[in-house]
């Protein structure tokens, strides 16, 4: 199989965790980047050994060879540009989260429908054997009856210029993190049916701390918290009738573990260390040539934005939120 071309659109922090498993995998040729100032662009692509820069979006996109990108602009032009790149015939890996609007993503996965080309949410964690063995551990029976999903992902964040503390980019700590633990959430429970948020908004006017309740079919209930002033965290745990299910590290997926809490004792399920962003980037590759599908689409990508659009209404509104 011939290695796919790819370019990335945009120099966001995030790339620097993307750009090496995407130089080592025979699967993916990266070989353009682009900024919207062509001297920074061509400074990057030194820096990181990428053979082409634009100075812009729309040239990057006007490559005939480039035939799928990653994009990692900032979150309120996600679905506008993956709809520009689909439009031009690209392939898309777009970064987490694609919007806070539903239709906004419906919107964008028509456009690849239309395009007859593919799109895909880079939920990296997703991708990652130590998440496949929880869902394989949940759906066996391991914990018995699953009745509580409990996630966090939170950080400290003192930069007020940072792009996720800006609401005109549609920062704010459900956006950056938050999106983690209702896609676990999710992962694990299905598709909430009812949903209560509740927000600390700071200087700003983002969401710099979010805590939310959600409520899923069978009688299952998910609690997470998430923020950009707390301490680092990041946990997932799957409880039920007989035990739990414990991730100390379950988006990063860098020490992959998993604890099975029963009565009679602890398990620890240790995992093999493997590249999440590797892994999304071959099972987008293999796709584009036919080999499988994407392992996310339209249906996880809107289930995300309806539980944020959701989550953000009540928040704002001070009521839970119906969503079935």
């Amino acid at each position: 199989m011939s290695a796919v071309r790819w370019g990335i659109v945009s120099t966001a922090h995030i790339n620097r965790l993307v750009i090496p498993p995407a130089q080592a995998s025979p699967k993916v040729d990266l070989v353009a980047v682009a900024s919207r100032d062509a001297e920074r662009a061509a400074e990057y692509a030194r820096k990181w050994g990428i053979p082409r820069a634009y100075g812009s979006y729309e040239e990057l996109l006007a490559d005939p060879e480039i035939e799928a990108v990653y994009i990692s602009l900032p979150n309120n032009m996600h679905c506008e540009w993956s709809i520009r790149a689909l439009e031009a015939g690209k392939h898309v890996l777009c970064e987490k989260p694609m919007s806070r609007s539903a239709a906004e993503v419906e919107e964008a996965f028509d456009a690849a429908d239309r395009a007859g080309r593919l799109l895909m949410e880079a939920f990296m964690y997703r991708h990652n054997p130590q998440t496949a063995r929880l869902t394989e551990l949940v759906a066996g029976g391991a914990i018995g009856e699953l009745r509580v999903v409990r996630a966090a992902f939170s950080f400290s964040l003192s930069d007020e210029a940072n792009v996720r503390m800006r609401p005109e980019l549609e920062g704010g700590a459900l956006m950056d993190v938050g999106c983690y633990c209702i896609s676990g959430s999710r992962l694990l429970a299905g598709e909430p049916e009812r949903v209560y948020g509740e927000q600390v908004v700071g200087p700003t006017g983002v969401d710099v701390r979010f805590a939310a309740t959600m409520r899923f079919p069978g009688d299952v209930v998910g609690q997470f918290d998430c923020g950009m002033t707390l301490p680092e965290r990041d946990e997932l745990e799957a409880i039920g009738s007989e035990g739990s299910l414990f991730l100390d590290d379950p988006w990063h997926c860098r020490t992959p573990a998993i604890e099975l809490w029963r009565p009679d004792g602890v398990e620890r399920i240790p995992g093999e260390p493997v590249d999440s962003y590797l892994l999304e980037l071959e099972n987008l590759s293999d796709a584009i040539r036919g080999h499988g599908e994407p392992l996310l689409g339209r249906a996880d990508a809107v289930g995300n934005a309806r539980a944020i659009e959701a989550l953000y209404r009540s928040a704002e509104t001070g009521a839970p939120v119906a969503l079935s």
